[in-house]
């Protein structure tokens, strides 16, 4: 037997006593149900995708009533899921999945990669999991068996270890059973190799994984070189008028993008003339609020939130498309970011 045969027979011994079976996109696993769950599983573990899922998949339980949808509400039910180009991405996706395949999901994968929101990877595993065809996939954790097994150095997001993990995962997934495999490979990663505390006294490639036996496991795969994140400061406002809570929506680009929030301003000194000149409100500053920080991929944002209490409403008119007072009632029906969530009640 060969080892890429002895490979994917062990993985998929294991898979069929210790994997997951049950997971919501795994029943009636159509390439719309299976689509969605991987666009949400991109950096978002398991455990948190799933109640988004199952509720998601009640709202827009096809592609009709997916790109049908005005892009708010998709956005409501994205809210808390983070990384949010992905919801603005599948909306669009789904768009164009009506218009130029007639609803139907393209059995070319090419043209699967080309959808907004799609990769190589994410692309296999939709056309794999949901039609059996065979796909190599390389997302996070099977990056990380491969690159333990095989003993890859260097940061997996370099082009060259990239092509050779690539290259590996063509080799290894078997031209039968290629559903079960990938899902296999992907559940090992997230179970039993993962990031801290790998089971490797319970993987099934134990016996010749190189990294166990150079004892080069925790180093394996080679971390990307940390930067140390630039901090951006920024005053959020709290400006209440009665029961009403004053929003703006965000770009469509940028963090929170297309989502509700409260208006920012650069300093606590800029706080009346920006309420002024851009809100047409007089206001009084109320008490202080407690300092907050939220760390995004790429910076690390400080908040100072300002609670604010409206003396008059000037003759200037705001921006009715980029804000809006809402009443409790309402926020709850809006697309809120979980950070903003947790100012927009203090």
């Amino acid at each position: 037997m060969s080892s890429t045969v002895s490979f994917s027979r062990r993985v998929l011994s294991w898979f069929n006593k210790h994997g997951r079976h049950d997971l919501p996109w795994q029943k009636n696993t159509t390439p719309y149900r299976v689509w969605v769950s991987e666009i949400m599983l991109q950096q978002t573990q398991v455990s948190t995708v799933i109640p988004y899922y199952k509720k998601f998949m009640r709202r827009f339980p096809g592609l009709k009533q997916l790109a049908g949808a005005d892009i708010d509400e998709v956005m409501q039910y994205w809210a808390g899921l983070g990384y949010y180009a992905r919801g603005r991405n599948l909306h669009k996706a789904a768009q164009v999945l009506m218009q130029q395949y007639k609803g139907k999901f393209p059995g070319s994968i090419d043209q699967v990669i080309a959808l907004p929101g799609v990769g190589r990877s994410t692309a296999g595993a939709i056309l794999s999991l949901s039609r059996g065809e065979r796909h190599p996939i390389l997302d996070g954790n099977v990056k990380r068996v491969l690159a333990r097994h095989q003993l890859i150095e260097g940061w997996t997001g370099k082009p060259v270890v990239m092509d050779l993990l690539w290259g590996i995962s063509d080799d290894l997934t078997p031209k039968k059973n290629a559903a079960e495999y990938n899902q296999a490979m992907m559940d090992l990663g997230a179970t039993l190799c993962t990031r801290s505390k790998p089971a490797c006294e319970r993987c099934p490639l134990s016996n010749d994984c190189k990294a166990l036996a150079h004892d080069r496991v925790a180093e394996l795969p080679t971390p990307k070189k940390q930067k140390v994140l630039p901090v951006r400061e920024t005053v959020m406002l709290v400006i209440k008028k009665g029961e009403k809570l004053l929003l703006e929506k965000r770009p469509p680009a940028g963090i929170w993008g297309g989502l509700w929030s409260l208006p920012e301003c650069e300093s606590k000194d800029d706080i009346k003339e920006f309420c002024k000149s851009d809100l047409g409100l007089t206001v009084k500053q109320k008490d202080g609020l407690d300092h907050w920080h939220h760390t995004f991929s790429h910076y690390r944002l400080n908040v100072t939130p300002v609670q604010l209490q409206v003396k008059d409403v000037n003759q200037k008119v705001m921006d009715v498309d980029r804000y809006a007072w809402m009443s409790l009632k309402q926020q709850k029906e809006l697309a809120l970011s979980a950070a903003v969530k947790k100012l927009k009640d203090l």
